[in-house]
């Protein structure tokens, strides 16, 4: 293994950290009493990830992302829970008997000893961040001790065998539901009633997945079980109604927020899982091309304008938003947040979340943000008239302001701005850029195999000037719970509001003309990025076509 050196001169030396962000660590490090590591990452200078990555590099280890890591039940079985978080590593696979593990100190050498007495041979040692690792060794032997299938089959039987639902039966029910689909990883639960029966479906990478089939007996105490929670009137079905709770599982609180619609069938619910908290990225981890990561780069430098990500629910926006915001120079800029809800937090940076209920929304926020001294505002989403108007007046009287807005493409931005009533001349006066973007996901490596392409697949390859004879598609494994994909990346368009184009958008040309002119300049259109994508063999031609069609 290599030599250990500070940890602070080695997050240098990756790029990570500067001389003056390591100053005012060391400051707050002597307030505090924390260590370095930790205090770096409470500030918001490097991720636990970013950390743990340099560590796995000076060690030439591999980084493993914990969090996105199938963990085998058969892995978990040969070490007590116990002596794992004793020692500190997580078992995460098994084969021939060798066992790979998860470190975060890459000189733990009584796990290694300690594996090795155990099952007689020397484990595969990786590394993984320390955020991950205590969330996952926790999740892991919770779900491996308290199986999620058998305790619905038996309270499907109990349902089953009295024809009717108690309450208690109806409460560990809805919540178990809840539950697995925090297992899964998944941003949306779906109760779907039919007929005879109710289909629960969990949206896991942006695809929906079926989980169980509960019966129909069992539909209206979960419905009221998730409405009480929600402070949702459970008298009325007749109406849709929204509301939120929080759920915790494992001391970590998720925000749940819950749609309900009346059906035919009885009422369908839909609850969107939302962490609370998650991974930071950099602008060059998240999948966009050299080209459009440098773009970004410099857009984010600008000291004012507007810049715009826009994109479906789900896509990753505030992902792309956060990650563009490390590039700037926090200890320089004042930067402050309005968002729905606050995704990820930094140290540095003023966060707000609105509160419909009291009236502090987008609109109030961002007409209060400019007694704040601000250099960057983040609006999390233009959702109407006002904020707009606020947002493009705040990027004309010196601020740079970031926000998000649904539209199909970068071009299209344009239009739902006017239709926003914002004044023609203001917007192509303050727009920076607009990027669109979607969240593909990437085939399996440990499954992955190269296959022919049809006539009618390369035609659509041809179609964007690429020739393609062959791509990849994932086999399904126990690595990727048999869907043949593992983690997902951004694909996206950028188009750059320059001059010819400002003039463009205040004369009223034709989005087919604008869009022709901005990759006559360079954007590459989110179809052909994607496409790209798939022959570099990162995504499946399928996988191309459901995202971006």
């Amino acid at each position: 293994m290599a030599s250990a050196i500070r940890i602070g001169d080695l997050l240098k030396s990756r790029g990570f950290l500067d001389d003056r962000q390591l100053h005012i660590a060391l400051i707050q490090q002597k307030v505090t009493g924390d260590m370095l590591g930790d205090t770096l990452i409470d500030l918001s200078f490097v991720s636990s990830a970013e950390l743990a990555q340099s560590l796995a590099e000076q060690f030439n280890l591999e980084y493993i992302d914990v969090n996105n890591y199938v963990i085998t039940e058969d892995a978990l079985r040969a070490i007590p829970k116990e002596l794992a978080e004793k020692i500190g590593f997580i078992p995460l696979d098994i084969e021939d008997g060798m066992l790979s593990i998860g470190v975060t100190n890459p000189s733990n050498v009584l796990a290694i000893d300690t594996v090795t007495k155990m099952t007689k041979q020397a484990p595969k040692v990786f590394i993984v961040d320390a955020e991950g690792f205590r969330d996952s060794l926790e999740k892991a032997y919770f779900f491996l001790r308290n199986p999620i299938r058998e305790r619905m089959d038996s309270l499907i039987n109990e349902i089953k065998t009295a024809d009717t639902a108690s309450g208690a039966a109806v409460t560990a029910l809805a919540d178990l539901i809840i539950t697995d689909g925090i297992r899964k990883n998944a941003t949306d639960v779906h109760v779907n009633p039919t007929a005879s029966v109710v289909h629960i479906f969990y949206r896991v990478d942006g695809v929906l997945q079926f989980g169980h089939c509960i019966p129909k007996a069992a539909h209206a105490g979960i419905v009221s079980r998730i409405k009480i929670l929600s402070q949702l009137d459970i008298a009325e079905q007749r109406l849709p109604q929204d509301g939120s709770f929080r759920f915790t599982v494992l001391n970590k609180t998720y925000d749940i927020r819950v749609s309900t619609v009346p059906t035919v069938y009885g009422e369908d619910v839909v609850m969107r899982l939302l962490a609370g908290s998650a991974s930071l990225l950099r602008i060059d981890k998240l999948g966009f091309d050299k080209v459009n990561t440098g773009r970004i780069k410099m857009l984010f430098q600008k000291s004012n304008g507007i810049i715009l990500i826009t994109g479906p629910t789900g896509s990753g926006k505030t992902t792309t938003l956060y990650a563009a915001l490390r590039e700037i120079d926090l200890l320089e800029r004042n930067v402050i947040t309005v968002e729905d809800p606050v995704e990820y937090k930094l140290s540095l940076i003023k966060q707000t979340q609105v509160n419909e209920k009291v009236g502090y929304d987008f609109s109030l926020a961002g007409r209060n943000f400019m007694r704040q001294d601000p250099d960057v505002m983040l609006l999390g989403e233009i959702r109407d008239e006002d904020t707009a108007k606020i947002a493009i007046r705040a990027s004309i009287t010196g601020h740079l302001v970031l926000s998000t807005l649904h539209t199909n493409d970068a071009v299209t931005a344009i239009p739902r701005l006017l239709d926003l009533n914002v004044d023609r001349f203001l917007m192509s006066s303050a727009l920076l850029a607009i990027m669109a973007q979607r969240l593909i996901r990437k085939i399996c490596k440990y499954c992955k195999k190269e296959y022919t392409l049809t006539e009618q697949e390369a035609a659509v390859f041809r179609e964007e000037g690429l020739t393609v004879a062959s791509a990849f598609k994932g086999q399904g494994c126990l690595k990727c719970n048999g869907t043949g994909y593992a983690g997902r990346s951004v694909v996206g368009e950028i188009l750059i509001v320059d001059d010819d184009i400002r003039e463009m958008i205040y004369s009223g040309a034709s989005i087919i003309a604008l869009k022709a002119d901005a990759v006559k300049k360079g954007m590459l259109p989110l179809h052909k990025s994607a496409l790209m994508k798939a022959a570099e063999g990162l995504t499946t031609f399928d996988e191309v076509m459901r995202v971006s069609g």
